[in-house]
């Protein structure tokens, strides 16, 4: 491979990886709004384009291997090949959260708790991933230290989130007038909406390790890597 073949097989990388970004996150868009609206036909087609990403997602796993077997790349070229590949190892698990968003609304029939507002963390989370992928695309540090500092904020709405289920289950529960509700029905509910709120603040957390791998392809700085 040419010197300049080589390099434009490195943009290209790039540029995938980006693409793959922009599904991942139009994904989990799809999801919530399935969750938000009750729409089983749009949380199916979020489900079934699962596949679509694991193939993109091997694809570009082949393309690192053959640039690490073919081209032996040394210091920056190694680390934005090594930072890619695990980036698109976060962007796959994002993705199968956003496959759980839609199963979680095919079987929601209802808000039980009104004041979780699922669809604010999940609009915070989606502008993690996208600051993340854009710090990967322009190289930029200081917003790789944004995100990570961002996944405070994140991790307290998650917090506040779940206490607040938590609260009122209790309340429904000291209730004498819920004596006839389905107990079985609203753990159910409960469960969900909890898995709910963990599968968006993991979303969050697979930002900070794209931001964390980009600050580490940059600038060779693994401060922000668990």
């Amino acid at each position: 491979m040419a010197r300049q073949s080589y390099q434009d097989a490195l943009d290209q990388l790039r540029e995938d990886v980006l693409f793959m970004g922009e599904v991942v996150l139009e994904r989990v868009r799809a999801g919530l709004d399935a969750l938000a609206r009750k729409d089983e036909a749009l949380a199916r087609e979020v489900i079934e384009g699962d596949d679509e990403i694991n193939e993109m997602y091997l694809d570009l796993e082949s393309d690192c291997i053959d640039l690490f077997a073919l081209q032996q790349p040394v210091a920056g070229d190694l680390r934005f090949i090594a930072a890619s590949f695990k980036i698109i190892t976060d962007l796959e698990r994002v993705a199968d959260l956003a496959t759980n968003l839609g199963g979680y609304a095919i079987e929601a029939q209802r808000d039980l708790y009104p004041d979780v507002d699922v669809q604010s963390i999940g609009d915070a989370v989606v502008e993690m991933v996208e600051s993340a992928m854009g710090a990967y695309a322009e190289n930029d540090v200081s917003v790789c230290r944004a995100v990570d500092e961002r996944d405070d904020e994140i991790d307290a709405m998650c917090e506040r989130a779940s206490s607040t289920v938590v609260r009122e289950l209790i309340e429904t529960e000291l209730d004498p007038g819920n004596e006839d509700r389905d107990v079985e029905s609203i753990m159910t509910d409960v469960s969900r909406l909890l898995l709910t709120v963990r599968d968006l603040e993991r979303v969050g957390d697979h930002a900070v390790n794209i931001a964390a791998r980009t600050l580490y392809m940059v600038e060779n700085d693994d401060s922000l890597l668990y």
